[in-house]
């Protein structure tokens, strides 16, 4: 306990202003989250697994990263508004926040690469600090509504976004339950708490890990990385430094062997006639 208060010390200590305060009801939430997520082996089931898997994929790859991430956040791609705020209610279900609260944070980060004040999750205050302390302190530049929304004013002008930037916790409940009726705590502890956490460290990641390993195809100012086994995590949002260099385009894996799951569902939303005006990288 006494070294984990020194790293958060540590960390806190490298801002300029005055003294963050610790945000005790981040730290007792998803530590509650992550004690839950290890009832897993006395619940284990090879359908509970499943389900797990389904919904990491569902709430991490269509949710996250296609939907907060390159839809929403990057409009690099468009749907049709009922399509969209379908896939934002996904996204929700990700308990990674709302969606101005994520986008906000997100584009803060690519418009002050690694700044050591202004990028919420800014890789040069360490591994740990990126990938989830930043998290565990109040800032009111990235937790005060009133201070974020600028940074994603088009989402915050519509209704339905700033009722779900504001609610969406309580979509767990439903899922909470629909997965109690259909295989009892089982189900609940792996398709909620376990697929949760597994989200939420593959998602830090690339906040993480993607701006401190891999190689690099551009020159970009931060140090952004390709790296292939956050990707694999990740559906695509791996390939960081192609992500940075063209934060724009809806294709993160730019090499034939660069894969992306995401890319590819954008690919079947085109096809199906459901996305448009989809950017693509430019020819090298």
């Amino acid at each position: 306990m006494t070294s984990n208060s020194m790293n958060i010390n540590s960390a806190e200590n490298q801002f300029s202003g005055p003294p963050r305060r610790l945000n005790w009801v981040s730290i007792t939430f998803f530590s509650a989250v992550h004690v839950l997520a290890c009832l897993a082996p006395w619940f284990f089931s090879w359908p509970a697994l499943g389900v797990a898997i389904l919904l990491h994929w569902l709430c991490g790859s269509v949710g996250i990263c296609l939907g907060y991430h390159r839809l929403l956040t990057h409009r690099s791609f468009q749907v049709s508004k009922g399509l969209e705020y379908a896939i934002a209610l996904i996204g929700a279900l990700a308990i990674q926040g709302g969606p101005i609260f994520w986008v906000a944070g997100h584009r803060m980060h690519h418009a002050y690469t690694e700044d050591i004040d202004k990028d919420p999750y800014s890789a040069k205050r360490g591994f740990w600090w990126s990938h989830l302390l930043w998290l565990m302190y109040y800032r009111e530049d990235f937790f005060d509504y009133e201070i974020y929304k600028r940074y994603a004013s088009d989402l915050a002008r519509e209704p339905f976004y700033r009722w779900l930037n504001r609610y969406f916790l309580l979509l767990q409940l439903p899922l909470g339950l629909l997965l109690y009726q259909l295989g009892g705590w089982s189900f609940v502890i792996y398709g909620l708490f376990l697929r949760a956490v597994l989200l939420w460290h593959s998602t830090w990641l690339i906040n993480s890990a993607a701006h401190m390993a891999g190689y690099r195809t551009f020159n970009t100012p931060d140090n952004s990385r390709n790296l292939w086994w956050a990707a694999m995590l990740t559906y695509g949002e791996g390939w960081h430094n192609n992500h940075h260099a063209h934060p724009n385009v809806a294709k993160a894996g730019l090499k034939w062997w660069e894969i992306d799951m995401t890319w590819w569902e954008i690919q079947i939303l085109k096809k199906l006639g459901l996305a448009r005006k989809v950017v693509m990288p430019l020819a090298r």
